[in-house]
């Protein structure tokens, strides 16, 4: 699907969470495709059970969003950094932003902590960017003075709060893993309720754009996961009695089909994932997909042609738009079956 299938216009961009509107997360909207005939059904996203079957696993993705947006100076020049992956203890993955600056010369950001740039990151624009501080001193730093990642369609400076999932709690994503955005705590217990299955993975999600009409090419875009025993035997569990495996984001898709493409079987694993999935790969353990709704430019739009043909997600997507669905982080939804 490439850009000319469709256009956004901007009044579908979403540019503020809908709780400020005095709604819900689960009042968005919600798009329920069915992978094999392309029919769309709309309703909104609390209604998720009536689409689900006792059995049946929710697969989130319990990453918790960093503030990676850094502030910095090269002398009196303003420098901005969006971090992408960490790839030791004081050395990240880094996209620089701002001013002209230069690679030899160290970026000076609040509270003594310093960067410079060691390298090429895993692809070009993004370099290694090394501090001078590691650990549990240079989080303390990125929490107190980073702030959260937002591109050009969110004009306001929401707080750190409203870029989380409310069951995220390992820091590590520099972006939100956006799918799972619209549960709240109450779905989620109604969803046990009907006998639906809750498991947790984890994909720490690195950058997804990087300005100038730049996308991140999956392959060279590495991203750490886990997947633990706990959530194996859940999906197996399912599987064994017939059931379906729904991931909560393309960040899921990815850590599972990494695991079967690796070792052959679900298992537990961790490791570093530079899988890309696209319409030609075949889904060895998701059946579905809970998804937001993505720019024709994103390669996340490639991986749901593994779901379904690009012409019955062209017209979902041409449906979405008449409907005036809202898009990006702060959406609404749609769920492929």
């Amino acid at each position: 699907m490439n850009e000319r299938s469709f256009q956004i216009p901007s009044r579908l961009n979403a540019t503020t969470p809908i709780e400020l509107q005095g709604l819900e997360r689960d009042d968005v909207k919600l798009m329920v495709l069915n992978r094999e005939t392309g029919k769309c059904e709309h309703t909104v996203f609390k209604n998720l059970s009536d689409f689900l079957h006792e059995g049946d696993v929710l697969v989130f993705n319990n990453s918790r969003t960093l503030p990676a947006s850094l502030k910095g100076k090269q002398g009196n020049r303003n420098v901005l950094v969006h971090l992408s992956r960490k790839r030791s203890g004081n050395k990240w993955d880094a996209l620089i932003l701002g001013d002209f600056h230069q690679a030899g010369e160290p970026i000076d950001f609040p509270g003594g902590v310093s960067g410079r740039i060691k390298g090429q990151g895993s692809e070009s624009p993004l370099v290694q960017l090394e501090f001078n501080k590691g650990g549990s001193e240079l989080m303390d730093f990125i929490f107190k003075y980073g702030e959260p990642i937002r591109y050009e369609y969110i004009t306001e400076p929401w707080p750190l709060d409203y870029y989380q999932n409310v069951y995220g709690s390992v820091p590590g994503s520099v972006e939100m893993a956006s799918a799972g955005r619209a549960f709240t705590w109450r779905l989620l217990r109604a969803l046990k309720e009907r006998g639906v299955g809750i498991a947790f993975i984890q994909l720490h999600a690195g950058l997804s754009y990087y300005g100038n009409d730049r996308w991140p090419m999956p392959e060279h875009h590495p991203e750490d996961y886990q997947v633990s025993s706990e959530a194996v035997k859940e999906i197996l569990h399912a599987k064994d009695r017939g059931k379906r495996v729904i991931a909560v984001g393309t960040t899921v898709v990815r850590a599972l089909e990494t695991v079967m493409t690796q070792y052959g079987q679900l298992q537990p694993a961790e490791g570093i994932t530079n899988l890309y999935i696209s319409g030609d790969t075949p889904l060895q353990i998701v059946d579905g997909l809970i998804t937001g709704l993505h720019e024709p430019e994103a390669s996340h739009l490639n991986l749901l042609k593994a779901f379904m043909s690009e012409d019955k997600l062209r017209h979902a997507y041409q449906t979405a738009l008449a409907k005036n669905y809202q898009w990006h982080e702060f959406g609404d939804m749609n769920i492929i079956l």
